[in-house]
């Protein structure tokens, strides 16, 4: 907890001390860097001043820029973050495996029924039952190899 207050101590004092470093080209062409130019060139800051406060810490934790080394605590985050994802990634893949089997296994099993022979009958609208014909039989047949196709591929 001390080396923790002590680097907040630290980094706190640090901020305040950058200063603002300039870019020119001298009267010879030669690139020359600073912090304060000489007057009447035209010089270009290489970094703003410092701003304000610093970010809170939670902010710096969600969304580290680009470029600048993660504490260990954010890769640590990072690496969590990313695990979780992939174990997501995953469990959905095998989900989608295990509704595609099932899904093949009944497709089958309806394709099996119908090229048996054996009668089936269906409720029409009045709550009827009736047997398909050979004509119903053939385009639930073709219907049913369609869904195996897609299931089962």
């Amino acid at each position: 907890m001390k080396k923790a207050l002590l680097l907040a101590t630290a980094l706190a004092f640090s901020a305040a001390a950058i200063a603002e470093q300039y870019k020119w080209t001298d009267k010879d062409g030669k690139v020359q860097y600073g912090d304060a130019p000489p007057p009447g060139v035209k010089a270009t800051p290489l970094r703003a001043p410092p701003g304000p406060a610093a970010a809170p810490p939670a902010a710096k934790k969600e969304a580290p820029q680009a470029g600048k080394a993660l504490t260990p605590e954010q890769a640590f985050q990072k690496r969590q973050k990313d695990q979780q994802a992939q174990e997501q990634q995953a469990s959905k893949e095998r989900a989608d495996a295990e509704a595609k089997r099932v899904n093949c296994d009944a497709a089958q099993a309806n394709l099996r029924t119908l090229q048996s022979g054996q009668r089936i009958q269906s409720t029409n609208a009045a709550g009827e039952r009736v047997f398909i014909d050979d004509a119903q039989r053939a385009k639930e047949i073709e219907r049913a190899q369609r869904s195996v196709g897609e299931f089962c591929k």
